[in-house]
């Protein structure tokens, strides 16, 4: 599955460096989308580290959990030295702590002129956010038109804290303990991919980070954000859809397409229906 793996991200490796995991990382969130289409299905996905080796190999994607796990399991097959950290997305501007709603990882042993420590945050399961590994250093950190920043946690002693760009999907994460594997977030994994309260089993996402900026299909609508802004475009027509799913180079074989569209298209006009409309 690794030789699968590899031939998906389109990058052959020859020994740990930096070059080599920016390279990986780059090539991982621009070709394996972070996506929910089977939370939201109501077929949760496993997060053991076989189960998500398989999954990428077969053209899908996931979330933090499959992404990174995976994508930790091919750099230890690569040769580095990576581990896991129970991590904490939050969305208001407060810090919620490593609450275990994500699965941070940390590279380690590749000292370079910006990083002497030569310690890295990697991250390909936070969707709209890295498109490289950061310097596990106190610092801002711009990537294409976005600026990060990472400082010790103020309620993870010990951890972290990564700053997301203004106006993205969640405000920040702390992370810092260190997880025994994946058993460490199976509570959290059963409880965010089943429960009617979780935003995965409600809307689909399928989120791409590039150079330039972020693809986000949320239900019908097409967003992409980068140095122009913001754009929001509605998708009308199933065919659409579809081809929009494509092109985040997503395969959906197995799947009944019309299945999917239909319920995706009656959420998103539930949801249009739900909206208070603007008083002029």
């Amino acid at each position: 599955m690794i030789d699968a793996y590899l031939d998906r991200l389109g990058v052959r490796p020859t020994k740990p460096s930096v070059d080599e995991l920016v390279a990986l990382h780059r090539a991982h969130v621009e070709r394996i989308p972070y996506e929910n289409i089977e939370i939201y299905r109501g077929q949760p996905p496993g997060i053991e580290t076989d189960e998500s080796l398989g999954w990428v190999a077969r053209g899908r994607g996931g979330y933090c959990y499959q992404l990174n796990g995976a994508f930790a399991t091919l750099l230890t097959a690569l040769g580095y030295a990576v581990t896991w950290h129970v991590g904490g997305v939050h969305t208001a501007e407060e810090p919620v702590g490593a609450t275990g709603n994500h699965l941070a990882l940390t590279v380690s042993g590749l000292p370079s002129p910006e990083c002497p420590e030569g310690i890295w945050f990697v991250d390909a399961g936070l969707g709209d956010a890295l498109h490289e590994p950061l310097p596990l250093r106190t610092g801002s950190y711009r990537q294409g038109p976005f600026e990060y920043a990472l400082e010790p946690s103020k309620i993870v002693e010990g951890g972290w804290h990564f700053t997301h760009a203004a106006g993205s999907s969640f405000a920040g994460m702390d992370f810092g303990p260190v997880a025994d594997g994946v058993q460490a977030f199976a509570a959290n994994h059963a409880y965010l991919s089943t429960s009617l309260e979780s935003g995965f089993t409600r809307t689909l996402t399928i989120q791409r980070r590039d150079a330039d900026g972020v693809d986000i299909l949320r239900g019908c609508q097409m967003i992409r954000r980068s140095a122009e802004g913001k754009s929001v475009r509605e998708v009308t027509s199933q065919a659409e859809w579809l081809a929009e799913i494509a092109r985040f180079g997503l395969s959906l074989e197995g799947l009944d397409p019309n299945t999917l569209w239909a319920k995706v298209h009656a959420d998103h006009e539930a949801w249009l229906a739900s909206q208070v409309p603007e008083v002029r």
